[in-house]
């Protein structure tokens, strides 16, 4: 009996085929993931502005940030779920507009609570619902070779969507108000629905071809998922947590997030304004955090097909440890050649742990990858809030930041040990890793 494994029906390999439609895919995956990104970098701008205007403290706009970064990485391994169930076009649409309607509603707003429904519960699912798990879902279906770089590419969009909304949305909070700024992040998520709506594609047999890189002779399409999304979502948790790499990977990408949207994203431009630094200069070095990080997550992506993630992992952690326990120094009322080393290099690190995290998430799990890496990076945002409130806390009592810092730098030292502690499973290496070498010797099917 033969064994051996054929593609989608239907499948075209022809020559004549200039780009394969899985590069249209990432590039409007990445043009999604960019127009959400804008109110990622808007808090920290936002922030002042919305004291002034109506006295909340840094506590409460931290809260809502926090309720945000929960629900952003709670959903995400529903997202991924429903996105197996429903389609990956139709989440994404409907996540981009909650994100429209959370940052539009938001200039109605008169009193605190309100920052909790809008800022909170309607950006937060909108963009968990897009979250990295949309990256993971893309590069793991579509794509056999180059998984690593497609990766670090989709996760770059967020950086993307930080430097060109950081600066303007300063500007315009700081110029003209908080309420306009608002605005332009809800017409950016809108912008990109239409666009994802006749683009994007649930697997490339809906474009009748392979992935990107399959070989015909040996690809084999993974089992379409059933059952319900939640029930689906909740047995990854399950059998993930039943393996310590799991934790390991787990509690690591929790100081991830801790260290990079809840204290950085959210905290620096408002710590650098207590040391004298304009809003707008400060708003302006955090977008040059996302122009590194766009070339260091895309390079980061391009090791991990090279070489062992946990060692990519333990460097990672390191240099960020070292730049936040400096960091106390380096911030003045001028920008000094100390404080733009400390930009670039934590720039380059900003997210350049995503990509390897993902890859041993699908290396260890398997099929089941994407939803465990949900999960991970649910941890990852619970992260995120606990810093975002305790470095808002820390501040009203202490007056400054410090601690802050210093914490996180200690944490990065835990994210360091943790990271290469993970056991690589070397079977589902072999699964992952085989077909794309193999694909590197076929070319014929494909073209970049």
């Amino acid at each position: 009996m033969s064994t051996t494994p054929v593609g989608p029906p239907g499948a075209k390999t022809s020559k004549r085929r200039r780009i394969h439609p899985a590069w249209w895919v990432a590039a409007v995956a990445f043009l999604a993931l960019l127009a959400a990104a804008g109110f990622r970098a808007a808090p920290g701008a936002l922030m002042i502005p919305l004291h002034n205007d109506f006295g909340w403290s840094m506590s409460v706009m931290s809260l809502a940030v926090s309720v945000n970064l929960i629900l952003y990485g709670l959903t995400a391994p529903f997202a991924a779920a429903l996105m197996d169930r429903f389609g990956i076009r139709q989440i994404v649409a409907l996540a981009l507009i909650l994100v429209a309607a959370g940052a539009g509603g938001s200039v109605i707003m008169t009193a605190s609570w309100q920052l909790l429904v809008f800022w909170g519960l309607l950006i937060g699912l909108g963009t968990g619902s897009m979250a990295m798990v949309f990256a993971a879902t893309i590069a793991n279906r579509w794509f056999i070779r180059r998984r690593g770089l497609v990766m670090g590419i989709l996760t770059a969009g967020s950086a993307t969507g930080q430097l060109i909304f950081l600066p303007p949305v300063a500007a315009i909070a700081e110029s003209t108000g908080w309420r306009p700024a608002s605005l332009l992040i809800a017409a950016a998520a809108l912008v990109a629905v239409p666009v994802v709506w006749f683009v994007l594609r649930d697997r490339p047999e809906d474009r009748g071809v392979l992935p990107y890189g399959a070989d015909p002779e040996t690809y084999m399409p993974d089992e379409r998922p059933t059952g319900g999304a939640a029930k689906r979502a909740f047995a990854g948790l399950a059998f993930a947590a039943r393996h310590r790499s799991f934790w390991a990977l787990a509690i690591a990408f929790a100081i991830c997030g801790a260290t990079t949207n809840g204290l950085i994203g959210i905290h620096f431009i408002p710590s650098a304004h207590d040391h004298g630094m304009p809003t707008t200069t400060a708003a302006g070095l955090l977008a040059v955090v996302g122009i590194f990080d766009i070339a260091g997550t895309v390079f980061s992506g391009w090791l991990t097909d090279k070489f062992d993630p946990r060692i990519l992992l333990l460097t990672y952690y390191t240099f960020r440890g070292v730049g936040l326990l400096l960091l106390p120094w380096l911030l003045s009322d001028i920008v000094h050649p100390s404080m733009v080393l400390f930009i670039v290099i934590y720039g380059l690190d900003w997210v350049a742990t995503v990509p390897p995290t993902s890859a041993l998430c699908r290396e260890v799990f398997g099929d089941r990858g994407t939803i465990v890496f949900g999960w991970v990076f649910a941890a990852h945002q619970l992260g995120a809030a606990a810093a975002a409130f305790g470095a808002g806390v820390i501040r009203d009592v202490f007056g400054e930041y410090t601690y802050a810092w210093w914490g996180g730098a200690v944490m990065c030292a835990v994210a360091a040990a943790l990271s290469f502690a993970v056991r690589r499973n070397r079977q589902a290496r072999e699964r992952t890793i085989v077909p794309a070498e193999a694909a590197a010797q076929v070319t014929s099917s494909t073209e970049d």
